[in-house]
């Protein structure tokens, strides 16, 4: 890219001061630039703050599976001990883990289509 297409450019353009300030408003409350506002709105593009929720979700999510699976692990070690684990509780655990697997694919294509968001 040549310098000039690098460069950033000012644009003007008119607008009320009550508007103005309800924009700042909106910036100061969501913790973002109002350039920031401005461009991401005109080229429909997630807002930076959005981002970071989506992203805060996302980190969350992966804790909620990490403790269910650590809560697997320690079903495991106990059977394991045991040497033993009943028939009801077997079935009741498989079909625990089968939700998990559906769960989590179920969230895979979520986070998918959120990073295809979050990539815009």
């Amino acid at each position: 890219m040549s310098p000039i297409e690098t460069e950033n450019k000012t644009i003007i353009f008119r607008i009320s001061n009550q508007k103005k300030q309800e924009w700042k408003k909106i910036c100061d409350t969501r913790n973002i630039s109002l350039t920031s506002l401005i461009i991401n709105s005109v080229e429909n593009r997630i807002l930076d703050d959005d981002r970071r929720k989506v992203l805060e979700f996302i980190e969350k999510q992966d804790n909620v599976f990490v403790k269910i699976e650590t809560n697997i692990n320690q079903v495991a070690k106990i059977v394991n001990a045991q040497k033993f684990i009943g028939s009801e509780e077997l079935k009741v655990f498989s079909e625990k883990l089968s939700e998990m697997i559906i769960l989590k694919k179920e969230q895979n294509k979520i986070f998918e289509n959120i990073y295809s968001l979050l990539s815009k």
